[in-house]
C-alpha cells in the first residue's frame, strides 16, 4: 500500500464536512460562563488524531482559577437554594439537561470523534444514548429515595435522613468523556451536589460544550463548572483544595493512588474506577462464533481504548486453534481509518505519545517470546495521524502485555488445560475490573461467577450494563463502585436525628 492509499481530510475539511464551529482557545466555566482568555495561562496544544494537525489551544486552569470555580461551585451550594430544592423542582431542570443532551447528541459525538479518533458510529449509537440515560436514570433514582426511621430504643425515635455532601470534583478520562462525566454527574446533581468538573485536556471541547448545553437548558450558575488542564497542575489543586468534599475519578491505576494519596490530606470521598486487564474466558462447551464476534467487539470497541477491553483472551485447549484462526482472520479484515467514514471500525488513536506506546508494546511482545498473530505495526497507507493496525499475540500470562494495561487494540491470548487453571490464570493480575466468560455450561458459568476476582463477570455477553447494578472493580481496579446504591452512597452523608417520643427524665447535675 502508498502512503496516499487512503485520503485523510485536513482539518479545515473535517470541521466543514461535518458542521463542527472549533474554538481557538478552550477555556474554563466558572458560574455558568465561559472564561476569557488570559494571555499570562499556559496554553496547551490541541492535536487532531485523524491527522496529526493542530487545531486550538487549550487554557489551562492554574490554581487561581481552580479557587474560582471551588468557591463558584461553594456559593451556589451554600448560599442558594439548589441543594434545599423539592425533587418536583430538581427534576424538571435536570429533564431539560437531559432533553438538551439528546438535541445535541450528534454534535457531541461529532466533537468526540474529531478530538479522540473514536468512530462516529458508535459513539451516536451507543455513548450518546448512554449519556442521555444516565441522567434519565438517577433523576427517576432520586424520586424514589427514602430514609429510614427506627423503632427499637424504647422512648426513640431514630429517623435516617440522606442529604448532599457538597461540592463534588469530578476528574474525567478522554476515552469516553459524556458517558463517563455523566455517570458521575447526574448522580451528584440529583442528589442536590455541586460540581467542578477537571476535563481531560485531549478531549477539553467535549465537555465545554457538554457544560455549554446543559448550563443553557437550565443548570443555575455555580452549579455545574469545568476546568482544563494536565493532572499535576490542575487536577491537584482540585483534589487538594479544601472545600471540595468528595471526589469522582475515572482513569488511569497510578493516577488514582496520587489522588487518594492527596485526597487523604483532608479526608474526603473518594470514588474511583481504574485500569483493568480482563480476562475473557471461552470454554470447549461455548458457541465459538458468539465468543468470537462478543471477544472482538470487547477489544475493539472504542478503538481498545477503554479499562473494560477484554484484553487477555484465554481459550480451552480442544478449541484454540479454531478460535485463533478465525478470531485472527477476522481481526485482519477490521477497518481501520478515518472516523467519520461509515465503515471504519476501528478509528485512530487518540494523541502520539499514547499511539507511541501502544506501538511499543508490539517490541514488548517480541522481546518476551510472544508470538505476533496478526498486526503488531502500524497501519498501512497513512502518511498522518495515529493508526495503529489491531493486533493479536500469542503469550504467557506472566508477561508484561498480559500484566500491563496497554489501552488500545491490542490483545493476548493464552491457551489453557481445564477451568481451574483459567480461573487461576484470571486472577492472576493486579488488576479485577470485569471478566468475560463464554460457556453454555451452568455449573461452569457459576464456578466462574463464584471464583473470579472481578467487579463484574459478564456471560456469554460483550459491554452490557445495568445502572441499577453496581460497577467498580476489585483490586487495583478501583475504590467504590457506580450504580444505584454505590453512587447515592458517595454522594450523600446519612444523618441521625433521634427524637423522644415522651417526655424524659433527663438527670440534674450540679443542683446540690
Amino acid at each position: 500500500m502508498t502512503d496516499n492509499q487512503f485520503e485523510i481530510p485536513n482539518v479545515k475539511d473535517l470541521t466543514d464536512q461535518h458542521q463542527i464551529q472549533l474554538p481557538d482557545t478552550v477555556t474554563a466555566i466558572i458560574d455558568g460562563s465561559l472564561q476569557g482568555h488570559d494571555t499570562t495561562a499556559f496554553k496547551l496544544q490541541s492535536v487532531c488524531p485523524i491527522n496529526a494537525e493542530e487545531t486550538y489551544t487549550v487554557q489551562e486552569s492554574d490554581e487561581s482559577e481552580v479557587n474560582a470555580a471551588v468557591a463558584a461551585a461553594r456559593h451556589a451550594f451554600d448560599h442558594t437554594d439548589w441543594q434545599y430544592l423539592s425533587h418536583t423542582d430538581r427534576k424538571a431542570i435536570l429533564y431539560k439537561a437531559r432533553d438538551a443532551i439528546r438535541e445535541h447528541a450528534q454534535e457531541l459525538a461529532t466533537i468526540q470523534a474529531f478530538e479522540v479518533g473514536i468512530p462516529v458510529a458508535g459513539l451516536q449509537a451507543m455513548h450518546m444514548p448512554r449519556t442521555v440515560e444516565n441522567f434519565e436514570f438517577f433523576i427517576e433514582v432520586a424520586g424514589t429515595l427514602g430514609g429510614e426511621a427506627y423503632t427499637q430504643t424504647r422512648n426513640y425515635l431514630s429517623i435516617v435522613t440522606h442529604e448532599p455532601v457538597g461540592v463534588c470534583a469530578l476528574l474525567t478520562p478522554w476515552n469516553a468523556p459524556t458517558v463517563l462525566v455523566s455517570m458521575k454527574l447526574a448522580a451528584a446533581l440529583a442528589t442536590g451536589n455541586t460540581v467542578v468538573i477537571k476535563a481531560s485536556e485531549y478531549s477539553p471541547y467535549t465537555l465545554q460544550r457538554f457544560v455549554e448545553i446543559i448550563n443553557d437548558a437550565g443548570i443555575p450558575p455555580g452549579v455545574v463548572n469545568l476546568v482544563n488542564g494536565r493532572g499535576h497542575i490542575t487536577g491537584q489543586s482540585l483534589v487538594e483544595h479544601p472545600d471540595v468534599d468528595v471526589i469522582g475519578f475515572v482513569g488511569g491505576t497510578g493516577t488514582g493512588k496520587t489522588i487518594m494519596s492527596s485526597a487523604s490530606k483532608t479526608l474526603k470521598k473518594v470514588g474511583m474506577e481504574l485500569g483493568g486487564k480482563s480476562a475473557n474466558i471461552v470454554t470447549a462447551d461455548a458457541n465459538l462464533d458468539d465468543a468470537i464476534d462478543g471477544s472482538l467487539i470487547a477489544i475493539l470497541a472504542g478503538n481498545g481504548e477503554q479499562c473494560l477491553a477484554g484484553s487477555r483472551i484465554l481459550l480451552q485447549d480442544s478449541i484454540a486453534d479454531e478460535f485463533i484462526d478465525k478470531f485472527t482472520q477476522r481481526m485482519a479484515n477490521v477497518k481501520v481509518g478515518n472516523p467519520f467514514d461509515s465503515d471504519v471500525e476501528v478509528g485512530p488513536l487518540a494523541f502520539a505519545s499514547h499511539y507511541e506506546k501502544v506501538l511499543s508494546y508490539v517490541d514488548i511482545a517480541k522481546s518476551e517470546g510472544a508470538e505476533i498473530l496478526v498486526g503488531g505495526k502500524a497501519a498501512d497507507g497513512f502518511s498522518s495521524g495515529y493508526y495503529f493496525e489491531p493486533t493479536a499475540v500469542l503469550a504467557d500470562n506472566s508477561s508484561r502485555v498480559c500484566q500491563e494495561e496497554i489501552f488500545g487494540p491490542f490483545v493476548a491470548l493464552q491457551r489453557y488445560s481445564d477451568l481451574e487453571e483459567a480461573i487461576t490464570i484470571a486472577n492472576d493480575s493486579d488488576f479485577g475490573l470485569v471478566s468475560y466468560v463464554w460457556s453454555n455450561d451452568l455449573p461452569t458459568v457459576m464456578k466462574c461467577s463464584r471464583e473470579i476476582k472481578a467487579g463484574t463477570v459478564w456471560v456469554n455477553t460483550p459491554l452490557t450494563r445495568d445502572l441499577r447494578a453496581p460497577f467498580g472493580g476489585y483490586k487495583q481496579s478501583g475504590v467504590g463502585r457506580d450504580g444505584l446504591h454505590a453512587s447515592i452512597e458517595l454522594f450523600t452523608e446519612e444523618k441521625t436525628t433521634m427524637l423522644p417520643t415522651q417526655s424524659l427524665f433527663i438527670p440534674k447535675l450540679g443542683m446540690s
